[in-house]
Formats: structure tokens, C-alpha cells, sequence
């Protein structure tokens, strides 16, 4: 597109395999991101999902109804321009992943942080050679410099696409070991759970008003979305 055009300018949307990759059409014209690069993504799963949200638009376009499409701009208008940058900091969230920080109580709160939680610091320590350390309340730890090592190669390895998905997940839980274990092909859902571990104990205690419970549904839906769209990323 060359533009995000207020009303459909289109009539079918196709995809088309390149060099560089599959390039969805409209009309057999190039997409094209706001910055004006062709649209043209690694798997064809990924191109015919962002051409089914091109058909699936009405008389007027609605951006937020295109996640894939939105994705796909990002990865080659911010994150293809600035790869080191987006990396070294996801993986500094390595640093205070949420995980590693527990309450000091009350027990029924720390034992739902160590059952959610304790798995997938496992998981980090055995997959990744990442072992981090816990402390409790906010004061910072200094995590491992192997462990922080680890964790910066884990990150760097994802190639301009991944780093997109695992910037959504990291973003969205605020932590990188959750982003790593999404990445990884773990349940989305649980992981999203495992996130809100501290702020469902709170909503449970004290309630949750209709204005923030939207805005952890949005949030919630933006994490599944990402998990769909590295599904398609690595799909045929």
C-alpha cells in the first residue's frame, strides 16, 4: 500500500512468491509499508495471512483489524533498520525479569509466584544455560553475568522477524524468560497467566473496574495475537 488509505482502493488480494520471500498483491500491485518498503515476508503462511486480512476489510480500512499486517510493517520499517538495538534491548530485561522477584509474603501469594514461575526459571537454567538468581520485594539483584550472557545470545540468534514477536511478548509480560518460553512454542495462555500472577492476587484481594479490566483484555489479546503471528511466521 502506499498509504493508509481511508477507503478500499482494491479488489483482490493475492500473494505472489519472490526472491526475497512471498509479497502479498493488491490487484497485482505491491504492498507497501508506511515507509515505503515492499511488503515481501519469509513464509508464505504469514503473506496469506496478512492477504486474508486485506480481503476481510470493508469499504473503509481499519488498521487495528490487520495485526499481521501491522507486524510485518514493523519488522521492516523499525526492526530491520535497528536490529542490534531492538536486541540488546529485549535482553535487558534479563537483568529484572519479573520472574525473579517474589513477594515477601503472604504465603498463599509466594506459593502461586513459586508455582508459576519456578518452572519456567527451570526451563531457562536447563534450555538456555541461563541460571537466575530470586530475591524478594523490589530491591535489584545482580543476575549472573553467564546467565545475562546466555540469555543476550538467546536473543541475538532470532533473526528481524522473531525479534517482532519476542519484543510483543517481552513488552506485554515484562519478562524475557516468559518472551524466550513463547518463543519457544509454549502455551500462550499460560504464559500471559503466569505474567498476571501478581496483578490477579491484587484484582482478587481488591477488585478490578471495568476500565482496567479492558485494558488487561487488550493487552492479553496483543500477547495471543503475537503467539498466532510466529505461528504463521514459521509456517510453510
Amino acid at each position: 500500500m502506499s498509504e493508509w488509505a481511508p477507503k478500499r482502493f482494491w479488489t483482490d488480494a493475492s500473494v505472489e512468491s519472490v526472491p526475497q520471500g512471498h509479497a502479498v498483491r493488491l490487484d497485482g500491485r505491491s504492498v507497501r509499508t508506511p515507509l515505503k518498503t515492499e511488503l515481501v515476508v519469509p513464509s508464505r503462511a504469514l503473506a496469506e495471512g496478512i492477504a486474508d486480512e486485506w480481503r476481510a476489510q470493508g469499504e473503509r480500512i481499519d488498521p487495528l483489524s490487520m495485526p499481521l499486517t501491522r507486524a510485518a510493517n514493523a519488522t521492516l520499517d523499525k526492526v530491520v533498520p535497528q536490529r542490534a538495538e531492538v536486541a540488546a534491548g529485549l535482553a535487558e530485561y534479563g537483568g529484572s525479569d519479573l520472574l525473579c522477584y517474589r513477594a515477601a509474603g503472604p504465603d498463599a501469594l509466594k506459593a502461586r509466584q513459586a508455582s508459576a514461575w519456578d518452572p519456567l526459571l527451570a526451563w531457562a537454567a536447563s534450555e538456555l544455560g541461563a541460571r537466575l538468581v530470586l530475591t524478594e520485594g523490589v530491591i535489584p539483584v545482580d543476575q549472573p553475568d553467564s546467565a545475562l550472557d546466555a540469555l543476550r545470545r538467546r536473543v541475538a540468534a532470532f533473526s528481524v522477524w522473531e525479534l517482532t514477536a519476542l519484543s510483543e511478548f517481552v513488552s506485554l509480560s515484562g519478562s524475557l524468560v516468559i518472551g524466550l518460553a513463547a518463543m519457544d512454542g509454549q502455551d500462550a495462555g499460560a504464559l500471559w497467566a503466569a505474567s498476571r500472577v501478581d496483578e490477579d492476587w491484587q484484582a482478587e484481594q481488591w477488585g478490578l473496574d471495568a476500565e482496567e479490566a479492558e485494558r488487561v483484555a487488550i493487552r492479553r489479546a496483543a500477547f495471543l495475537q503475537a503467539a498466532r503471528y510466529l505461528e504463521r511466521l514459521n509456517g510453510a
